[in-house]
């Protein structure tokens, strides 16, 4: 049988219905999300190989125009200051522009995160007619590479002639990549790409093994290799400078390694924080279901519906959204549960380590562990045991392993741990 080379987009499941919610609001509860992520709709033109939700098909049951334009008010009652739209692609869906409008019209700040591929001149200057503030392109590695990735020849190209309709509509533009194996190495020569395109910001972070990338485990960098991610991002950091691009390290990038200063500058205290879903971070599926991040999976994370509960009491009421808001040292385990860091951190990026183990509280992809690991001679590399079940925002399971370094590798492990931002790149050979 001939081999498929597009990945296959999975029909999605039917919302989660009849979740029930907690009697009362604790005083705990009245936090406000600032930002929201909102998925209007999972149909998309790309198939990208590392796409967490398999999107490509619309949900079966996603909301019509009369439900989301109700939770547009929803949204703006309950606090949130700035929606991204999503997809799948966002303006696959035909009312997009009119959510979006109804949005800016609340005063709600909204901006479009897309793979680019169907935005045109005219759509460009529909979005700036209607004041989406800022839009998102993904990029992920130079033309081959990102092609590949996204499984559509020529969504290199469409992606830099929407930046550039974009740009031409008066529309602020941005970049955002996924860091993986087959990319690492051209994120730097990425950015000479980018840097003359008129971009205010770009924002990295790592692939995560979730839906299609947890089918592929080639895609993700296993846990020594952030010895060689953080210091490529501290360079970054300086180039983005000198070019006057601000550079956002997504929040899987860390955690509190000798870079932490000068990469979470921007945050209040200059260094990570604990996982905000359900404090300051909100998550919309298309068909209604209520998450604390949108990046979460479905099956675990889900609040309730729409169809079922008002957004406000979702947010309050809901046990899936509240985990960060009392949230005991207790719950975090193996490495994390005696990290240094542990009471601050609090494991870092709750979807990026759940998926892994389907447990959140140890997460392994930490600089400042693969630090402590590399002084004790150890390293720690993930085994996939069992796949996904190939549905939306899914995951596998994977074995955290802790083994020695290999000999040959020691040596220049311990460069990489003492590298400065102003030393050239150093890299882990392909053998490690």
């Amino acid at each position: 049988m001939r081999r498929r080379s597009l990945p296959i987009a999975p029909p999605g499941p039917p919302a989660v219905r009849g979740r029930p919610l907690e009697d009362h609001a604790r005083p705990v509860d009245a936090v406000r999300p600032r930002y929201a992520v909102w998925e209007i709709t999972l149909q998309c033109d790309l198939a990208c190989r590392h796409c967490g939700s398999r999107a490509g098909r619309a949900r079966p049951d996603e909301l019509d125009t009369a439900e989301a334009l109700d939770l547009v008010g929803q949204i703006a009652d309950l606090g949130v200051e700035d929606v991204t739209l999503i997809g799948g692609e966002a303006y696959l869906r035909k009312d997009w522009l009119e959510i979006a409008a109804a949005l800016i019209e609340r005063g709600v700040d909204t901006s479009v995160t897309t793979g680019g591929r169907g935005i045109d001149p005219a759509r460009a200057r529909d979005m700036a007619r209607v004041g989406i503030s800022t839009v998102s392109v993904s990029i992920d590695g130079l033309a081959a590479t990102h092609d590949h990735l996204r499984a559509v020849k020529g969504s290199y190209d469409a992606a830099l002639g929407a930046l550039k309709a974009l740009r031409e509509a008066g529309v602020p533009v941005s970049v955002n990549t996924q860091i993986c194996a087959p990319n690492l190495r051209e994120i730097e020569p990425l950015f000479e790409r980018i840097a003359g395109l008129g971009v205010h910001s770009w924002q990295v972070q790592l692939t995560v093994a979730m839906g299609r990338a947890a089918d592929d485990p080639s895609l993700l960098l296993q846990p020594w290799q952030m010895l060689e991610v953080m210091p490529m991002v501290a360079r970054l950091q300086r180039r983005c400078d000198e070019a006057g691009i601000v550079l956002w390290p997504g929040t899987n990038i860390g955690y509190f390694g000798p870079y932490e200063s000068l990469l979470r500058r921007e945050d209040e205290g200059q260094h990570t924080t604990a996982c905000t879903a359900g404090r300051d971070t909100l998550g919309i599926e298309a068909n209604g279901d209520i998450k604390g991040c949108p990046s979460l999976p479905t099956a675990a994370y889900v609040g309730g519906n729409l169809r079922d509960h008002a957004l406000r009491d979702i947010w309050e009421r809901a046990s899936a959204l509240r985990f960060t808001r009392v949230r005991p040292r207790a719950e975090l385990w193996g490495r994390c549960g005696s990290c240094y860091y542990a009471d601050v951190c609090m494991s870092g990026c709750t979807w990026t380590g759940h998926v892994l183990t389907g447990r959140r509280g140890n997460n392994p992809f930490c600089h400042h562990r693969a630090l402590e690991l590399l002084a004790e001679g150890l390293r720690e590399r993930l085994v996939p045991k069992s796949a996904a079940p190939n549905e939306p925002f899914d995951h596998g399971a994977f074995e955290i392993v802790e083994e020695p370094w290999p000999d040959a590798l020691r040596r220049l492990a311990d460069a990489l741990a003492g590298a400065q931002p102003d030393d050239p790149p150093r890299w882990l050979t392909e053998a490690g």
